[in-house]
């Protein structure tokens, strides 16, 4: 059931209660949830955003995409032009929502998942809860529990300079974060490139409150999922510095700890792409954590090109087979 109808329901200061630029909201248990679906090929090639952020953050590929296949970009409950659901949620919780939307809007697997940070966890448990209906899989730096017992302890005057690099953007942070949302979105359509930075600058606490069940629930989840189905995987690893950590962190610890961080972040993706036979791990030297997409879109692009011919290979071969 499409809802062309103005929200009803009223987010917590920063939501989006205009009329979405692109896209249509569906009714899903009586909430709203933004779609936006291009292209009419096989496979469907679905955005699953990282936390904070919403479906027409990636409108750049969407766009690309859907010259090869059907693209989706979508915002979930409590996030964009969705209506407000309280955050965090289980695993389950999105994966449902997401399930149900899909079938609402009449958008047919067989799904290519492309999750962005949290969004990753979301694309794993949906491929481990319903793995006949995920062909292929692209992870943008998701988390991993590894994480948990390899990152490095800091010194006492690291954290000291944080605090003071903290208060300091505090001060400051709206017009840090403006200038770097110009930039991420600077070949976004005018209308909508204002409506996303007004969005991001009222809901920067999002990113923290939609992850903050990740340690607690999350990655249980995906530990009792079980192994993910045999399909094609590609996991980036962003290798530069996240632009988004600037305004908060301090120039002498990121420069620090860059490296550090990114020799277990190439171990940990390199054990998540061996977790499936055809996994495959790739490496962004020019990417930062938050703008993977904004700055190396060319080589996502490939990337989701190469498995949809991997996905166009297979399905031939089981029809040459039947």
């Amino acid at each position: 059931m499409i809802i062309h109808t103005k929200k009803q329901q009223v987010d917590k200061p920063g939501s989006l209660d205009s009329e979405p630029p692109m896209g249509s909201c569906y009714n899903v248990e009586g909430r709203r949830v933004l779609l936006d679906r291009l292209g009419s090929e096989s496979p469907t090639v679905i955005f699953m955003p990282a936390a904070g952020m919403i479906g027409l953050d990636y409108l750049n590929i969407h766009q690309k995409i859907s010259q090869y296949a059907t693209s989706v970009i979508y915002d979930r409950s409590g996030t964009g032009w969705s209506d407000y659901v309280k955050l965090p949620r289980s695993a389950l919780e999105v994966t449902d929502e997401l399930r149900n939307v899909l079938n609402t809007a009449g958008v047919p697997a067989p799904y290519l998942f492309v999750g962005h940070s949290l969004g990753g966890i979301y694309a794993q448990q949906y491929a481990q809860r319903f793995p006949d209906e995920v062909a292929g899989m692209i992870l943008l730096e998701p988390p991993h529990e590894d994480f948990l017992t390899n990152t490095p302890k800091f010194k006492k005057r690291y954290l000291l300079q944080q605090c003071f690099t903290i208060l300091r953007a505090l001060l400051t942070y709206k017009k840090s974060f403006r200038i770097l949302f110009n930039q991420m979105f600077a070949s976004w359509p005018d209308e909508i490139r204002e409506s996303l930075i007004d969005y991001h600058l009222k809901t920067l606490s999002k990113t923290l409150t939609e992850r903050k069940n990740l340690n607690s629930e999350l990655y249980e989840e995906i530990r009792k999922g079980g192994n993910l189905p045999d399909i094609p995987l590609i996991v980036f690893t962003a290798m530069g510095i996240d632009p988004f950590m600037t305004p908060i962190t301090s120039e002498s610890f990121l420069r620090d700890t860059l490296a550090p961080f990114n020799n277990i972040k190439h171990t940990v993706y390199t054990k998540l792409a061996n977790s499936v036979p055809r996994g495959e791990h790739r490496i962004l030297n020019n990417a930062g954590h938050t703008t993977i997409h904004t700055d190396c879109p060319d080589e996502l692009v490939e990337a989701i090109r190469h498995l949809i011919k991997l996905i166009h290979m297979k399905n031939v071969h089981l029809n040459r087979e039947l």
